[in-house]
């Protein structure tokens, strides 16, 4: 099985994925999330697979969340609004994601990953 592996690279979490998924042979494709930034359309996708809440999509220990005040505009906001708002910047995303065919994980929590992968 091979997944989609989101990540921002600098990220010292995304590279504890990256190195798990590498020592684990899971195969993989990378894909730098300011790089090539997820669209509203595959947000709106992962967000179905996931079966979370749209808001764990959300960095919201990152400063672009912060510095916006994202945290009180969500509350007035729609989903499609909110998977507008995600797709303009990698930077607002939660990473790591991986996405499976019938899966999506969000963050690295090491049970989920290994019970999916």
């Amino acid at each position: 099985m091979k997944v989609l592996f989101v990540e921002y690279p600098k990220c010292s979490t995304c590279k504890k994925a990256g190195k798990w998924l590498k020592d684990h042979d899971v195969e993989f494709d990378d894909r730098h999330i300011v790089e090539e930034n997820p669209t509203a359309e595959e947000l709106k996708e992962w967000h179905a697979k996931s079966g979370l809440p749209l808001k764990r999509f959300f960095n919201t220990s990152g400063q672009v969340y912060r510095n916006n005040g994202i945290k009180d505009k969500l509350l007035g906001m729609s989903e499609e609004e909110q998977y507008a708002l995600l797709a303009t910047d990698g930077m607002l995303v939660k990473r790591p994601i991986v996405v499976g065919e019938d899966f999506v994980l969000v963050g690295f929590k090491e049970k989920e990953w290994k019970e999916k992968l």
